[in-house]
């Protein structure tokens, strides 16, 4: 949500803040609930061989979030585990505010070890991480209905994370019925106000846990509840089978991810609301003044962001050299390496994991080289952290610091460590292409590249997530091999040497004009679509408003409270 909070991870934090931001501009009745993470994700320091460590990010709530007064509990191992919310207010273009509630258990009336469960985002183990859930699903939803949220419609689950809170709408409806035990009637009322997103296309990204520690952690009708609704999979319980179960309405975060999705999960109907980002908060100012200029309802309507096809190509030049700039003081000022302005300069800065092939580029040095010195000269621009226990993610990281050293004799490189919401948006905005190579079809989405064009930076990646949405071929940007999935991934770097020796960089630095058109085409043509407003106008309608058989058009629909 703001830079000062280090309550995020990477893509899907800045998703759920660009989310809000989107639905504060559209003045949407949404409130949302997530955990405080009082020790934030961490702090990255890089040696000179790419070693990443680790230090906490902690941080003072109370600084910067108004506290609620109100308390409400959860039962943990039997014990009662109390909970106060933060608030945090997210204020749109037009004055509309969205208030955001951080969850924390750090209250003196908790036992030493439950007071850190809102502690550490994607810490600990399966049980420390399964109390975080319980706090969020139940504690989450008793803290909107002791702060009189009591006419909320639909619940939108980001992930399996909240799937709890299924369970307790369905607990709370036969407490209301005195029906006794669960029915098909029941599960299908809480079908009808459950919306499920899942974000990630590979198993391992599914929080599951073992049946043992569920019974162990949670309340004994909690267990009865999930026997009842057949809510177990097989001797786990696995968070997105949950979800999927409770869910009338389920979603991928891409086109192809909606495919990939409906393989992995064949049993249940599932669309697909491709991904956006909130398009002012990533426009580098330059271009955020150029918009204004000759767009000025780019702002609180991202269509507008077509008309940028008619700004003079000079004037997008000019306005990119100055988000250059920027981000060539930040490499100075952090790194101590002066980049040349007029060099061709392409960025990769992604979360450092194995299947997104951050050393892509480093396959064949030498020919790397022989482009530099015979079609032009080159640098590289990288950021990006490991999870703090993924080796492979570590062993990324290193590979791409080889590969710079490798080739910098004739390739000046730099790899920014603490990447955040700071240095991402200067990134995006200030590099000459976005480079994005990941094994398909595992890229659920994907937004950086979303970000780049916003400021006129085309991409150069491989077709998956977004990009094989996006992508028109010379036009917004490049493409490194096809639709397929390759039996040998090493083949995308020949492609991708191909592409850069003999048409991205020839371009570049011989048809300036042509490139340039490129740069606008992937504002005109990318940045208006792929924009959190128009993801968020999709789910308003596709998602929020009209489910299930009886559901009428969407303008004759309400919109409902809904809780992402």
């Amino acid at each position: 949500m703001d830079p000062n909070l280090p309550t995020y991870s990477g893509g899907l934090g800045i998703l759920a803040g660009d989310t809000l931001r989107s639905a504060a501009d559209l003045a949407a009745p949404l409130v949302a609930v997530t955990l405080v993470y009082r020790k934030g994700y961490f702090r990255q320091e890089l040696d000179r061989n790419g070693n990443q460590s680790e230090h906490p990010q902690p941080w003072q709530p109370q600084e910067t979030l108004r506290e609620l007064k109100e308390r409400v509990s959860v039962r943990v191992e039997e014990r009662e585990v109390w909970i106060r919310g933060w608030q945090y207010t997210i204020q749109g273009v037009t004055g509309a505010t969205i208030p955001v509630y951080l969850l924390d258990t750090d209250l003196p009336e908790n036992s030493e070890w439950d007071r850190t469960i809102t502690d550490c985002l994607y810490g600990g183990d399966d049980h420390y991480r399964f109390c975080q859930e319980v706090v969020l699903g139940f504690g989450g939803f008793k803290l909107l209905q002791k702060l009189g949220h009591n006419t909320i419609q639909s619940y939108h689950m980001n992930e399996g994370h909240s799937a709890l809170l299924a369970l307790r709408l369905l607990e709370k409806r036969l407490d209301q019925s005195f029906a006794g035990r669960v029915k098909k009637l029941d599960i299908d009322g809480i079908r009808k106000m459950c919306i499920f997103t899942t974000h990630t296309p590979v198993p391992a990204g599914h929080d599951q846990f073992p049946r043992k520690l569920a019974e162990q952690v949670l309340a004994p009708e909690h267990v009865v509840c999930l026997d009842e609704a057949e809510a177990w999979h097989g001797d786990f319980l696995n968070m997105t089978y949950l979800a999927l179960r409770f869910a009338g309405y389920v979603n991928g975060v891409a086109m192809r991810h909606g495919e990939v999705s409906r393989g992995m999960f064949p049993n249940y109907s599932i669309s697909a609301i491709t991904n956006g980002v909130h398009a002012v908060t990533w426009t580098s100012q330059p271009l955020r003044e150029l918009f204004d200029r000759y767009i000025p309802g780019w702002r609180t309507d991202n269509n507008y962001l077509r008309y940028a096809i008619s700004i003079p190509l000079e004037e997008i030049r000019q306005a990119h050299a100055l988000a250059r700039q920027n981000l060539f003081s930040l490499i100075q000022e952090r790194n101590g390496v002066k980049l040349d302005p007029e060099v061709f300069t392409i960025g990769f800065a992604r979360r450092a994991s194995t299947y997104k092939r951050a050393g892509l580029l480093f396959n064949d040095r030498e020919r790397l080289k022989r482009i530099a010195r015979e079609v032009g000269p080159l640098q590289l621009v990288y950021a990006g952290k490991a999870h703090p226990r993924d080796g492979g993610g570590k062993d990324v990281i290193r590979s791409v610091f080889e590969g710079e050293a490798a080739v910098a004799d004739v390739i000046r490189s730099v790899y920014i460590e603490n990447y955040d919401m700071r240095c991402g948006g200067l990134i995006t905005s200030g590099v000459d292409v976005w480079l994005n190579t990941p094994l398909r079809p595992q890229e659920a989405s994907g937004t950086s590249g979303m970000k780049a064009a916003l400021n006129g930076v085309p991409s150069f990646s491989v077709l998956d997530g977004w990009w094989a949405e996006g992508h028109i071929e010379g036009v917004t940007g490049w493409s490194i091999g096809g639709n397929e999935v390759t039996e040998n991934p090493d083949e995308d770097a020949g492609i991708l040497y191909d592409k850069l020796e003999h048409e991205i960089m020839p371009m570049f630095y011989h048809q300036p004009v042509q490139y340039s058109e490129v740069m606008r085409s992937a504002i005109a043509f990318n940045g208006a679509f792929f924009n959190t407003q128009r993801m968020l106008q999709q789910y308003l309608a596709n998602a929020y408003a009209a489910r299930g058989p009886e559901a009428t058009s969407p303008a004759a629909v309400p919109v409902p409270q809904t809780v992402p």
